[in-house]
């Protein structure tokens, strides 16, 4: 994880996909709305990774250890959103609570910074890197490679789709922001 630059402009986004066992984390910055032809948008990675708890701690300190570690995130990168994939319904129902107590974590470390929370299924999310719903881990982490002009897929997994979600996140409020300037655009004319 390479330090923070002193102010980022833009919008920051942090990126999170909850797990017990790794809560992946990722940070983007998009500069520049590319409303207007003139205006160029950027797409920055400020870091990525994941906090990791260790399955023989109790169940209460693995919980607070994902809390520590993702209020050090938003400490360090201060997004100014954060945007969470939300809970998938597993087959197996301890599978499902771990998760949605994971989940339930992440929302309360934005929460208590204040940060606006999105929520995305794992769907949207990939539909929106890979243009395909149903895309596998090694799609969405290659198609970030890409778009992101990162040298290398990024790892671990849950890092990678953090930072998908966060990318998701991105890219909608990018088009609501490209509507909202059309609809300025037209609605100044009579």
């Amino acid at each position: 994880m390479r330090p923070p630059p002193r102010a980022v402009p833009g919008l920051v986004v942090l990126g999170i996909d909850p797990g017990l066992r790794a809560t992946g984390w990722g940070v983007l910055a998009l500069v520049g709305s590319g409303v207007t032809s003139a205006e160029r948008e950027e797409l920055t990675v400020l870091g990525y990774g994941a906090v990791t708890t260790e399955p023989v701690l109790p169940l209460p300190e693995r919980l607070r250890r994902i809390c520590l570690g993702l209020r050090e995130v938003i400490g360090r990168w201060q997004p100014a959103e954060a945007a969470v994939e939300e809970a998938f319904v597993a087959a197996n129902k301890r599978v499902a609570i771990a998760m949605g107590e994971a989940r339930g974590v992440a929302l309360l470390a934005a929460a208590e910074a204040g940060l606006p929370v999105f929520g995305y299924s794992a769907s949207e999310v990939k539909q929106a890197v890979t243009g395909y719903g149903r895309g596998s881990k090694e799609q969405v982490q290659e198609m970030l490679r890409m778009q992101l002009g990162l040298e290398a897929a990024p790892q671990p997994n849950d890092a990678s789709d953090a930072l998908a979600t966060a990318l998701c996140h991105l890219m909608r409020r990018r088009t609501e922001a490209r509507l909202a300037g059309a609809a300025a655009i037209s609605g100044g004319r009579a």
